[in-house]
């Protein structure tokens, strides 16, 4: 069989396994084994391979940004400081229309640039904002939608992990792509707390009032959330400014995130193991998908797919934005499916090639660096998208009294905010390159 027509039969197949519910890591390592296999006709080059497979993907040193930052989000769980966050949000808009759901989003955007992680971010609000969202009177699509969009937030508003492997995989500066992603972030919670108050307005019944907060109990607040901030504006701000590296940021913020979390008595010996526990659970699912989508992806590079699909697109005269509007609309149907660390893994080393070779007027790397904040919008709009968005089932499972309609219900404002931004993004490439041109 053709090596191209066998890399495209593998998508579908792909597919079936991860209906089938093998893990997508798996799913990718055996596709991308037998594909190699089969290409090269003998075991002999592929055992070759496979003996350093592993090791030249585990070696990145760029890579151990990964568990720095999910221990970092758990030390900041057991510091308390969603909690904080969500307090002090409410403490200054609660009482607004709308008030307590636009301080679950500003809590969210808050724990994301301390947390990196999306279902974590989506997981850890729902369990703070959710009983106090019921007790101000939310309907349940409005409280359930609301958490599940903010809870996107982890992967946009730096640091990010999904951002710290697009950056590996497209060879780009992990502080450049960080500082890129601040003005939409701040847009996307912007954008959400927007369609809270309208939808409020529109049906008031949607949402009840709390009493406003007296001023020393603001200032309280306020006061529990200075180390949060110190803690992002530190490790983000050293990264931008080149004080320290990605991974020393990492590594800075993870140990000042455990530090407070042991100040504010979270820090038992039990708790501190679980949350090493958790963060090699994760490490080790995230690194499972990055060794399958290796092995895949060399299989791709092999059969040649994505070097004739990038010839045969620059060939056919087509639009560069029509190109990137076509790959914007796979994003988001297969979003439904896929996680997002999954689908950048798969498709970035066969769609960036096809855009590198577009002409959009950017210099090449503000067009990789704009074309990873699209694919990061865009993808987080998957997590959110009925029926499968992952953030979804996240929320749902903190709430089983909601259901599932409600949330589908609820969140669709959401997704058509997201699409708005990307709209924005897409036709001015300044909103996401601005930080970097003030450099």
């Amino acid at each position: 069989m053709d090596p191209i027509w066998l890399a495209a039969a593998s998508f579908p197949a792909l597919m079936v396994l991860i209906f089938l519910r093998v893990p997508i890591g798996l799913s990718m390592l055996v596709l991308g084994l037998l594909g190699s296999w089969t290409v090269y006709g003998s075991a002999a080059p592929l055992l070759n391979q496979m003996k350093t497979m592993a090791y030249s993907q585990f070696s990145s040193h760029s890579l151990s940004i990964v568990p720095l930052f999910l221990l970092m989000g758990q030390f900041a769980t057991l510091g308390g400081m969603s909690q904080a966050l969500f307090k002090c949000a409410e403490a200054f808009i609660g009482h607004l229309r709308g008030g307590v759901g636009m301080a679950a989003i500003g809590a969210c955007a808050g724990f994301g640039a301390i947390c990196g992680s999306s279902l974590a971010t989506a997981a850890t609000m729902g369990q703070v904002a959710l009983p106090e969202l019921k007790r101000a009177g939310y309907a349940n699509s409005l409280a359930s939608g609301a958490l599940a969009a903010g809870g996107t937030l982890g992967i946009l508003i730096p640091p990010s992990i999904v951002l710290v492997i697009y950056a590996i995989l497209a060879e780009q500066n992990i502080a450049k792509l960080f500082a890129a992603a601040f003005i939409p972030g701040i847009l996307a919670a912007l954008g959400y707390m927007l369609v809270i108050n309208l939808m409020v307005r529109l049906n008031p019944k949607l949402a009840g009032n709390i009493p406003p907060m007296p001023w020393p109990e603001r200032m309280k607040a306020l006061a529990a959330v200075w180390p949060v901030l110190t803690i992002f504006v530190v490790v983000v701000g050293g990264i931008y400014t080149g004080l320290f590296t990605p991974t020393e940021g990492a590594a800075v913020g993870a140990v000042a995130t455990g530090l407070l979390a042991w100040q504010r008595g979270g820090m038992s010996r039990k708790k501190l193991q679980e949350a090493f526990e958790s963060t090699a659970g994760g490490t080790a699912m995230v690194f499972m998908i990055v060794l399958g989508a290796a092995a895949y992806n060399s299989f791709l590079a092999l059969s040649q797919l994505p070097q004739e699909l990038a010839a045969w697109v620059g060939a056919q005269g087509f639009s560069p934005y029509a190109v990137l509007w076509a790959i914007i609309v796979f994003y988001l149907i297969f979003g439904c499916i896929m996680d997002s660390l999954s689908m950048i893994l798969l498709t970035i080393p066969i769609f960036f090639p096809m855009v590198s070779g577009l002409d959009f007027g950017l210099p090449p790397e503000e067009l990789a660096i704009w074309f990873g904040i699209i694919v990061l919008i865009v993808v987080e709009v998957g997590l959110i998208t009925p029926p499968v968005g992952m953030n979804l089932f996240v929320i749902q499972s903190m709430a089983p009294y909601i259901n599932i309609r409600e949330t589908y219900r609820g969140v669709w404002p959401f997704v058509a905010s997201d699409l708005i931004r990307v709209t924005l993004i897409v036709i001015f490439p300044v909103i996401t390159l601005f930080i970097l041109r003030l450099g």
